[in-house]
């Protein structure tokens, strides 16, 4: 290949040349294509729930104009279909279909269920119910906010753990269990001649395999919260399949969700109140509205007290133990109406809270990772060199 190069270059060095660089270019595009894709993949990863909240954003946006110009949400969702704009999406138009064939926007919305989160789903429903789907509306962007605080979440934290740390992770303590520790171990047996190894050095040793199960559950649990990061209400609703009410109940324990999830129901009660539906069913469509199975128990167990005659504030004490509802919704009873008003200071004080248990949980779990990985591998690497050490002070001192 160099003589046939050179050969051209001495015939037409124009042509040399030109060959050079398109060879350079060929290679330099076929080494960074990988690394584009990567860094392609990442960001496609990390910004899925954003662009799940823009589709719902837009949704919400159309929805608004149409209604604020006086038309109802299925013609206005047929009319903006009917525009043909690709920037929709497909679902946007399979909700057109079903509408246009006489469905209410309730059931359309059940029969394409990518198209919005399931608690967004839930809350325009509601809002289908009081008539007003206005109303439901300031609801559902305040949800749409959960979406930032993930992504912030998984940016500064999650996403370096994961694609920094676990590969170490992952292949370092194989190779130190199966090819380094026997060997070390071997080669210090046979220099110390029966002489007992040093205490940390014995530890690591012995406990070589805990070292590993430790760091393999690191691994897993790093991996297990990307993957429900990344797959969304698609996971959920596969696990929910899998086994029903699980997912429900741990995502109820984790403290950001329990007060986001105490907000949405609280904002679909005042809304359903505002609107004069009786107790009993506003506590349990709000707890629908959340689609969470917790809640809805709960609901259930709320709306027997009210059957046995315990007056509302009394009885949402089974909602929220704070007792911070109870005593809202009791001066806003007074007044016999204004729930949302006397409610909204409380939704945004559990909104902010949500947000700061969030980053904060993410901030102490990727720091907590770090040091136990790091103390995990200072401790191999010491015992180690402990031998080593030891062996050269004998040396000396002989």
């Amino acid at each position: 290949m160099n003589q046939s190069f050179q050969q051209l270059f001495e015939s037409s060095p124009a042509a040399a040349i030109a060959a050079l660089v398109l060879t350079f270019l060929f290679y330099m595009i076929a080494g960074l294509a990988p690394l584009f894709g990567a860094i392609y993949l990442l960001y496609f990863l990390l910004t899925l729930p954003m662009r799940r909240n823009e589709r719902a954003r837009f949704f919400l946006d159309i929805l608004e104009l149409g209604l604020k110009e006086g038309r109802t949400p299925e013609s206005t969702i047929i009319e903006a279909s009917r525009s043909r704009d690709p920037a929709l999406g497909a679902r946007f138009h399979l909700l057109a279909s079903h509408l246009e064939n006489g469905m209410r926007l309730g059931l359309g919305l059940e029969l394409v269920p990518r198209l919005l989160p399931p608690e967004l789903r839930g809350m325009l429903m509601i809002g289908e119910r009081v008539g007003d789907v206005r109303k439901v509306l300031p609801a559902c962007r305040q949800m749409l906010e959960d979406g930032v605080s993930h992504v912030r979440g998984a940016l500064n934290y999650l996403l370096l753990v994961t694609f920094v740390m676990t590969p170490f992770t992952a292949v370092v303590p194989f190779i130190l269990r199966i090819k380094v520790i026997p060997a070390f171990k071997a080669v210090y047996e046979g220099m110390l001649e029966g002489r007992p190894l040093p205490r940390l050095t014995q530890i690591v040793f012995e406990q070589s395999g805990w070292i590993l199960a430790i760091q393999l559950a690191m691994f897993v649990f790093v991996w297990a919260a990307m993957i429900a990061y990344v797959g969304g209400p698609r996971l959920r609703r596969w696990f929910d399949g899998q086994m029903p009410g699980l997912l429900d109940r741990l995502l109820y324990r984790l403290p950001w969700q329990r007060k986001r999830l105490q907000r949405d129901f609280s904002a679909m009660l005042a809304v359903l109140l505002d609107a004069g539906v009786p107790e009993g069913e506003a506590i349990t469509l709000a707890a629908d509205a959340t689609a969470n199975r917790v809640l809805r128990s709960r609901a259930e167990r709320v709306r027997a007290l009210l059957a046995e005659g315990e007056k509302l504030p009394e009885a949402i004490r089974v909602m929220d133990h704070s007792g911070e509802l109870g005593w809202r919704l009791a001066n806003a009873l007074r007044r016999g109406s204004g729930f949302m008003q006397a409610l909204k200071g409380w939704h945004e004080a559990l909104n902010a809270k949500a947000f700061q248990l969030e980053q904060a949980a993410a901030q102490i779990a990727t720091t907590g990772l770090v040091l136990l990985n790091g103390a995990i591998v200072a401790c191999v690497v010491v015992g180690m060199f402990l031998v080593i050490i030891r062996l050269m002070n004998q040396a000396v001192l002989w």
